[in-house]
């Protein structure tokens, strides 16, 4: 049966590329001379750290960090950026923004809810943090794939794994 998977999965190389063409201008920028702002990618946590003197420049870190991720390629909303300001030692700030990978299991329901809903012949199902559609004729599988592209606009998805 033709079957294919949701995936939920950023491009980390571009995110890299993105965070140290980010340093780079942060390094070179005259308001940024002299003080403490810096961006870095932990990537084995999956997360972003922003630092700056103020909440201010953390904003202008931040710009300059989307403006990078943009030029990349990498859609923003694999970034979780609702992480407060904390203080760390003298008057620097930190916030982190999370990496989105994989589907959660709440939108994983929505999913396999919205598939079951659409009265399509395909059935879906979660496995792990990927969704796993199968029918049994491709012309249904792209129409699933059009339905949660537009159900789910706001999510980037990726659909891969297409086999016959």
């Amino acid at each position: 049966m033709p079957s294919f998977d949701t995936v939920l999965e950023p491009d980390m190389v571009a995110i890299k590329h993105a965070v140290d063409n980010a340093k780079k201008e942060i390094g070179t920028r005259f308001d940024f001379k002299g003080t403490s702002a810096a961006a870095e990618l932990k990537e084995k946590e999956k997360e972003i750290q922003l630092v700056g003197d103020s909440d201010f420049q953390i904003e202008q870190v931040s710009t300059v960090l989307v403006g990078k991720l943009t030029k990349q390629g990498v859609t923003i909303n694999y970034l979780d950026m609702s992480a407060k300001l904390e203080k760390i030692g003298g008057d620097k700030v930190r916030q982190t923004w999370k990496i989105k990978a994989g589907i959660e299991s709440d939108l994983a329901k929505k999913i396999v809810a919205g598939v079951k809903n659409s009265k399509l012949k395909v059935q879906a199902s979660i496995q792990g943090d990927t969704v796993r559609i199968t029918g049994k004729n491709r012309d249904d599988l792209q129409t699933a794939i059009a339905l949660l592209k537009k159900d789910f606009s706001d999510q980037p998805l990726k659909y891969e794994n297409f086999r016959d």
